[in-house]
């Protein structure tokens, strides 16, 4: 027999073994995932082309959100109906499930309620009771089904700060309990037993996630949010899958698991720059042009000499529309609150201005003294383990004891001469700082009839051109 026969009759074989044994079906399940949109809205319209045409060669893709779609863009967050635009395009891309991120109770639990009514997929949150609130009882997990034989189980998790709260305003949490989520995520391990896939929609941070992880192999994957992480490949931990696609909509995570008889064969995820993708589905496109034409928002009321940018300007400028606004010694920002990197130079508007500040916080007065002020300082930079706060009407250097705790800060007014011990002094914050920050203070303050955003814009109109380029007032050394 020649090598061409011999050739032709092991082909031969192969194919009838082929016909006569056939192979098993492969399943494959496409997860497109978003985390921390912020009702950033102008990506959609590509989001929801790209889910379609996945969807015009593969059964299986599905849309998820792990967590905080609200909160950053006025067209969404300050309209009479609030959140209701990112509501109406989530639903129009084809979201099937959406973790519950911290950032979703900023505008109060009946708004919240309303909005998780209208939606025509579920919140998920394991770890928040709210039975006994306006919001509502929240469901745990939902379960997907690709197919007859394949199910996904989708567990909600919602991150909490040190003291045991979403970081909201904790006005926005009456009558909402709250567990660990490390904790009671493994009263659901009996999910991963009764469904083919077990995934985390995690609004816990990535290192919560490697937490998670460790602590609940059970997970096939988790799809993280929170800390606005971009994995630009998946992480592996203790055998399962982390995933997290940044914030703001400037990517899409693409996980991809191949299934053969019920059991993961790979599983693999790609982060997707949406601005790169070219063409958009133009119903999302129409409705997108229709939130954005608000005019209200493109009102001048302000203008920049040089671009204000980082945390040391911007956060300097919003302290100092307090105290001027408010005529105090004092006011500080928090990191936290200052939502935009920067704003350009020339015009600012009421856009721009509630994008840099989109919480509706009032302002709250405190009567400190020195060492009082002092706690405060060193409270928010041993909890963000980074300078935290910047400041109005005085300068500060922190000394580091070389563990990120505070050894001593050293305080200096306008005309650079140091605070005196003792001394009592009119202070300003948020009413989020106020509310939630651990520092020494006898009094508990009072709450301005304004907020922090309604200081800047009345600020702004009365400065004429500002400049805060170089300003820094807050420094650490060791």
């Amino acid at each position: 027999m020649n090598k061409a026969h011999r050739f032709l009759l092991a082909a031969m074989l192969i194919l009838s073994s082929v016909f006569a044994f056939p192979q098993s079906k492969q399943t494959e399940i496409i997860l497109l995932h978003t985390n921390d949109m912020h009702s950033k809205i102008d990506n959609m319209a590509r989001l929801a082309y790209l889910a379609d045409s996945l969807k015009n060669y593969h059964p299986f893709v599905f849309l998820v959100s792990a967590g905080d779609n609200f909160t950053g863009n006025p067209v969404v967050d300050m309209v009479p109906d609030k959140g209701y635009p990112m509501i109406d395009l989530m639903n129009n891309c084809g979201f099937e499930a959406s973790a519950l991120g911290n950032h979703e109770f900023d505008m109060g639990q009946t708004l919240l309620n309303k909005r998780m009514l209208q939606a025509t997929f579920p919140f998920l949150c394991a770890n928040a009771d709210g039975s006994a609130a306006k919001v509502g009882q929240l469901k745990p997990y939902t379960v997907l089904k690709a197919g007859d034989a394949v199910t996904i189980a989708l567990l909600g998790l919602i991150q909490l700060d040190d003291n045991g709260l979403p970081s909201t305003h904790p006005s926005n949490l009456k009558d909402v309990s709250f567990t660990s989520g490390l904790t009671r995520a493994k009263d659901y391990k009996w999910l991963k037993k009764e469904n083919t896939i077990f995934i985390a929609l995690s609004h816990l941070g990535v290192n919560d996630d490697i937490r998670l992880a460790d602590s609940m192999p059970e997970f096939d994957v988790i799809i993280g949010g929170h800390s606005h992480t971009l994995l630009e490949q998946p992480k592996f931990e203790n055998g399962v899958m982390i995933v997290q696609a940044g914030a703001h909509m400037k990517y899409v995570g693409k996980t991809t698991l191949l299934l053969k008889e019920g059991k993961i064969l790979s599983r693999n995820d790609e982060v997707i720059p949406l601005g790169t993708l070219k063409n958009e589905k133009q119903s999302i496109r129409a409705l997108i042009d229709i939130y954005n034409n608000n005019q209200e928002f493109s009102k001048v009321v302000g203008n920049a000499e040089k671009p204000i940018e980082g945390e040391d300007e911007l956060g300097s400028l919003m302290a100092d529309a307090i105290t001027s606004q408010l005529g105090i010694d004092f006011a500080f920002q928090n990191r936290g609150g200052i939502r935009v990197p920067s704003l350009a130079e020339g015009p600012i508007t009421l856009k721009d201005v509630y994008k840099l500040d989109p919480f509706n916080n009032q302002v709250v007065i405190l009567s400190m003294t020195t060492e009082e002020i002092s706690s405060l300082i060193c409270y928010g930079y041993q909890h963000e383990k980074q300078i935290d706060l910047q400041v109005s009407g005085m300068t500060y250097k922190l000394t580091d004891d070389g563990t990120k705790k505070c050894k001593r800060v050293d305080m200096f007014d306008r005309k650079g001469k140091p605070l005196l011990p003792g001394m009592e002094y009119a202070v300003a914050m948020n009413s989020y700082m106020a509310s939630t920050y651990k520092f020494d203070h006898k009094d508990p303050g009072i709450t301005a009839t304004v907020t922090t955003a309604e200081a800047l814009i009345r600020f702004l109109g009365a400065s004429g051109r500002i400049n805060y380029q170089g300003v820094k007032r807050a420094t650490v050394t060791q």
